[in-house]
């Protein structure tokens, strides 16, 4: 049910624009409903069924059809007046940048006024115009109507089944594309990464140091510590290591002597890397490490094994995207 905001209504400073938009939705609906009706009654089966059962309503009515552009055209006269109404305060107001742009962003209005065949159904949306505005400015809520969410429901149905069956449809062509050895790949790495290799290591040289350095320097006492304690648990659980202690005298003493040196240096290498990695010295690292996953064009031929592998694995992963997408989720929401 359709439920009228009187506050929001009353309060609104376009109050004499909101009364004329209800007065121009029940002659709109008036007049479609007259539209469709004179449609029926055009065929002759429908003129000889009144005659034979309703001969008043036929003789009421079949002067009003013979006139009916007449009877139309008192609609459109109607619809015009208001039409230019709105156009002339909308130049008064400035509400568009020329004052001859409310007729073509209007065109509707206009074209819908037409008193020719299918045209006349254009005025259904000027209803849908009215009532949009209606709904934008609060003074009716169309989400609540029974209406709406009917038509709603099936569109979003309508709209999920057609994007299903165009990324299925998409997906299907990548995983053909691949199949058949597609140069893509290889375009995406000889002219798109390739070129941009330097910028690469440089962004990944400081995205490793901005890592290293807000995860590592302010933990730096944390890890030494545990570190040292895994090397000490690790050399005590040595055998060869265990029997130092039975040394006369020296033993025990070289023993932890050396769990100490081997904790330390193990600590000092973990903690000279993550330095490394925290400051701008990483760039020769992490380009090296790049120049090996793109090799410069030519250099460096492709194992087929390794290709076929890497195709099999997009083919899987495209594969888990289309089950996915198979999914349809307006179902679940059916009553």
């Amino acid at each position: 049910m359709l439920h009228i905001n009187r506050e929001n209504l009353k309060s609104s400073h376009q109050l004499i624009w909101f009364i004329i938009d209800f007065l121009m939705l029940g002659l709109l609906i008036i007049n479609l409903a007259f539209i469709i009706w004179d449609s029926i009654y055009n065929f002759v089966a429908i003129q000889e069924l009144l005659k034979d059962h309703t001969p008043a309503l036929q003789a009421l009515y079949h002067p009003i059809h013979e006139r009916f552009i007449f009877y139309d055209m008192i609609f459109v006269s109607i619809f015009l007046g208001e039409f230019f109404l709105r156009w002339g305060y909308s130049v008064k107001a400035s509400i568009y940048d020329r004052w001859y742009f409310y007729p073509f962003i209007h065109w509707y209005d206009l074209v819908g006024c037409i008193p020719v065949g299918s045209l006349r159904f254009l005025r259904v949306l000027r209803v849908i115009s009215i009532v949009y505005r209606l709904h934008q400015y609060k003074i009716i809520d169309v989400t609540n109507t029974k209406t709406y969410r009917f038509v709603n429901f099936y569109y979003e149905a309508f709209m999920e089944e057609l994007s299903d069956r165009i990324v299925l449809k998409v997906l299907s062509g990548v995983q053909q594309e691949v199949k058949r050895g597609s140069p893509l790949f290889d375009k995406i790495q000889q002219d798109i990464l390739y070129p941009r290799r330097a910028m690469l290591s440089d962004w990944i040289s400081m995205r490793v140091a901005e890592a290293a350095q807000e995860g590592y320097v302010p933990n730096r006492g944390a890890l030494r510590s545990y570190l040292e304690d895994r090397v000490d648990n690790a050399l005590k659980q040595n055998l060869e290591l265990s029997r130092l202690k039975y040394l006369p005298v020296v033993g025990p003493t070289i023993q932890e002597t050396l769990e100490e040196a081997v904790g330390d240096i193990v600590a000092h290498v973990i903690h000279q890397i993550l330095e490394d990695l925290a400051s701008a010295s990483n760039h020769a690292f992490i380009e090296d490490i790049v120049n090996v996953f793109l090799p410069t064009p030519g250099e460096v031929e492709a194992d087929e094994a390794q290709n076929e592998a890497l195709i099999n694995l997009i083919i899987e992963i495209l594969d888990a995207v289309k089950e996915q997408v198979r999914v349809k989720y307006w179902r679940e929401e059916l009553p």
